[in-house]
């Protein structure tokens, strides 16, 4: 057996144990990235987040944009906690405020944004509810169909896309 045929036989046997999980791990980093953006002012729908034609608009037809509107406001730097998934059951409220005492999943992870807002927290595959914190209280507003809080899938090898508001101590209208 000549050089080459020897190393192509030991790169045939060794190699795919040496690609075990924790090897390729290194590699395909998952998570989330996003920004905390700060809610406040007049948050009613205008016609500028519309993909209606300026005839549609004059016959009353307004066709919603195919994309999410890009979050709006200033980032802004806070704790970002990540918990197993939350079912609006699984929280203690503050009152009638979108603010919640006491979350009862576990704690995955805590991360502080940069000064703009912006943060990266690698997770394993699953999918977790996202919440921003202010003091001793957490804050997160979208839920899906089953009452889940800001529910996000994190895909293996896969960074998530997550953006997450916060109100500002002014009011939002809606």
């Amino acid at each position: 057996m000549d050089f080459r045929a020897f190393i192509i036989a030991i790169s045939a046997t060794c190699l795919p144990a040496f690609r075990s999980a924790s090897y390729t791990a290194v590699f395909q980093q998952s998570g989330i990235q996003g920004r905390v953006y700060q809610v406040s002012g007049n948050r009613m729908p205008s016609p500028r987040h519309s993909t209606a034609s300026p005839a549609d608009s004059s016959r009353g037809l307004n066709t919603p944009s195919s994309s999410p509107p890009q979050p709006e406001g200033p980032g802004v730097k806070a704790v970002i906690c990540i918990f197993a998934l939350t079912n609006d059951s699984q929280i203690t409220r503050q009152g009638t405020s979108p603010y919640c005492e006491a979350v009862h999943t576990r704690l995955i992870r805590q991360a502080n944004t940069d000064e703009k807002g912006n943060f990266t927290i690698l997770l394993p595959p699953g999918t977790y509810s996202v919440f921003t914190k202010k003091g001793d209280l957490f804050y997160a507003t979208r839920r899906d169909e089953k009452n889940n809080i800001a529910p996000v899938e994190v895909l293996p090898g896969k960074i998530t896309r997550v953006d997450c508001s916060v109100e500002s101590d002014h009011a939002a209208v809606y």
